[in-house]
């Protein structure tokens, strides 16, 4: 019979407060590692494309789902899936998930078919979006207010930076073993995550006397559905093809009546009317954008690496590495930075420094200068991302009270991969036209049967370069210049982004973040009510 001791927890209509220092530590290490475990899924299955197409014997089409389906399931049901963690108990949902979780990852590393990856891929998904908002309701629901900041801070690092850790990982794994190892590593941090729960995370739940929002769930989910299908199908599909346009259609309707239908309920999904505060708009639009340039960075700088440099899929992800570690302790520093000068000045801080970062990215990238025209951005670009992430997340998370947490959580999740999204689509469409307009005074007297696939892409240029005999060197070098033309005018297009971010912070961000529901006396002698 076990002799440890519960965890000390003060209950208040909010939710649990844990009392024990050493048990809050235990707690936050249980819910990073589950997190963990859901962003290196996003981003792990991309060092392993053409080892899935032999095995499968798929198409590229095929491989770009197992890889999307995941992203879809996960972004399509977090909202609803949040608002049942508050109702049915953070903890039994975050125990669900990580089973569900689990069992899909040692599915997918067994599939003996695509269809079988596809399935187990979207419960993968499943079990991620029962896992991520739960992650951070329960710091906001058992970290007293003092220490919520920094917790939150610790939470911003590994989620922003374990997409790069667990690209690492990947590829690490695919180079020494098999593309089915990739799955291992989320099993492991499952189980990790499942022992940990069990011992040290208190359940705390909403004591709602209103039924579930139904139709607000079913609206959310088509609604992003569709207009995230619009952002990854558009570039590959064409932005005027049927799919495209059906998924813009129906995404926007579903929109607008998710809209409509929670400014009539009592009881709604999410309150579309908070978007009328400073703080939940400003974090929201400006995880939007840092996420979306992330994300095309990661577009920019693999192709970078991998065709223009020639390095491995794995040397490229080590050079990733300073800027995720950077990301992750400025997201851990944030919290007192924020104490010192304010939530609004952080962000703006941060929204700065990365735009220096992108416009570093963009001046001084070339051919030659190789990876150390591109570090000094790539570090400050880390930095910026790390200060906006945590003042931006708890911006979000204090606009909802305690026991609506799931709920802010889940917003803050689906507002990373709207971002995620449009920045691929964006900035990688913006790379690309700049590539294509770029090559063809540099193409030369190279014979079309080399030039007709040189313009479709760096990649294709330099399989084309093995058939252009005497002028395999000449395309190389223009495929590379040219690639380097269409980066910097993405970067360009990024940091004209930050800077209009940087104003809309520094006017209309959040003064100071407070999380409601915690500490009345707050809103009882704040100024501004």
């Amino acid at each position: 019979m076990s002799t440890n001791r519960p965890p000390q927890v003060n209950v208040d209509a909010a939710g649990p407060s844990v009392a024990d220092a050493r048990r809050r530590r235990t707690i936050l290490v249980a819910v990073c590692v589950a997190l963990m475990a859901v962003i290196a899924s996003v981003s792990g299955l991309n060092v392993a494309q053409p080892d899935m197409a032999l095995a499968f014997d798929a198409s590229q089409s095929t491989i770009l789902w197992i890889i999307n389906l995941y992203t879809l399931s996960l972004a399509a049901l977090l909202l609803p899936l949040g608002a049942l963690g508050d109702r049915w108990g953070r903890k039994p949902v975050l125990l669900a998930g990580l089973t569900v979780f689990g069992l899909a990852n040692a599915v997918a590393g067994l599939a003996p078919t695509a269809e079988v990856m596809l399935a187990a891929r979207f419960l993968s998904g499943v079990g991620a979006a029962m896992i991520m908002p739960v992650t951070l309701a329960v710091i906001t629901s058992t970290f007293p207010e003092r220490e919520r900041g920094r917790a939150i801070g610790v939470w911003t690092g590994v989620a922003g930076g374990g997409g790069i850790l667990g690209m690492f990982l990947s590829a690490a794994l695919v180079d020494m073993a098999s593309w089915r190892w990739l799955f291992v590593l989320p099993i492991v941090l499952v189980l990790v995550a499942l022992v940990m729960a069990l011992r040290s995370v208190p359940n705390s739940r909403d004591e709602s006397e209103h039924t579930f929002d139904t139709v607000g769930a079913l609206t959310s989910a088509v609604a992003v559905v569709g207009l995230i299908l619009v952002l990854q199908e558009g570039p590959e599909r064409g932005w005027t093809a049927p799919l495209t346009l059906l998924s813009l259609a129906a995404g926007l309707l579903a929109a607008v009546s998710f809209v409509r239908w929670e400014l009539r309920r009592p009881a709604p999904l999410l309150d579309v009317r908070l978007f009328r505060e400073r703080g939940l708009a400003a974090g929201s639009v400006a995880l939007l954008v840092l996420f979306g340039v992330q994300a095309g960075i990661f577009v920019v700088l693999f192709p970078f690496l991998q065709a223009v440099l020639g390095w491995s899929g794995l040397l490229s992800t080590v050079a990733l590495m300073p800027m995720a570690l950077l990301m992750m302790v400025t997201s851990g520093l944030a919290p007192r930075v924020a104490e010192r000068i304010g939530g609004r000045s952080t962000m703006a801080a941060g929204v700065l420094l990365g735009g220096a970062g992108l416009a570093l990215l963009a001046a001084f990238v070339s051919v030659d200068g190789g990876y150390l025209s591109v570090l000094p951005g790539m570090l400050i670009m880390g930095i910026g991302m790390g200060l906006t992430m945590t003042p931006a997340t708890e911006a979000i998370t204090a606009a909802l009270p305690r026991e609506r947490q799931g709920v802010a959580s889940a917003l803050n999740d689906v507002t990373r991969e709207f971002g995620t999204a449009l920045g691929v689509a964006l900035l990688g469409a913006l790379l690309s036209s700049g590539y294509r307009d770029a090559i063809d005074s540099r193409l030369g007297s190279t014979p079309e049967d080399a030039a007709g696939p040189a313009r479709e892409g760096i990649a294709n240029a330099l399989e084309a370069a093995d058939q252009a005999g005497p002028y395999a060197q000449s395309l190389i070098r223009a495929a590379q210049e040219s690639f380097v033309d269409g980066w910097q005018q993405a970067m360009w297009a990024g940091v004209a982004v930050m800077a209009a971010l940087f104003f809309y912070v520094l006017t209309r961000g959040p003064q100071r973040t407070v999380v409601r529901g915690t500490v009345e006396a707050e809103a009882a002698d704040s100024p501004v009510g």
